[in-house]
């Protein structure tokens, strides 16, 4: 089963963290085979953030909403239930200084 691993902190907590920790955690959860993907994210200011409201596109820079954690990056996971998805996403460095949102992948069902 598929585990979405959302890495959540403050910005300034998380750019505080060596980038080599969490390169090597990934490697250790593709050595293991867990790892499917996973990226960090640039800074909250480069985002933009689409909503569509009676068929018109808006725009605003930034995220959807003002918090003081931001969404720094992610880890997709492969793992045979939660109880091991939850073991591995404890491994990851920023649980330390923000947390980490384990979420299964919900398959799509086509019509």
């Amino acid at each position: 089963m598929k585990y979405l691993c959302l890495v959540y902190g403050e910005e300034a907590k998380i750019a505080a963290m060596d980038d080599a920790e969490c390169m090597s955690c990934a490697e250790g959860l593709v050595e293991s085979g867990h790892f499917i993907a996973g990226e960090a994210l640039q800074p909250v200011e480069t985002a933009t953030t689409l909503r569509i409201r009676n068929g018109k596109v808006s725009y605003t820079d930034g995220p959807f909403a003002e918090t003081k954690e931001q969404l720094a990056g992610f880890y997709l996971l492969d793992a045979r239930d939660l109880n091991e998805a939850l073991d591995k996403a404890a491994k990851i460095p920023p649980a330390r200084v923000g947390s980490i949102e384990v979420r299964p992948i919900r398959e799509l069902q086509p019509d």
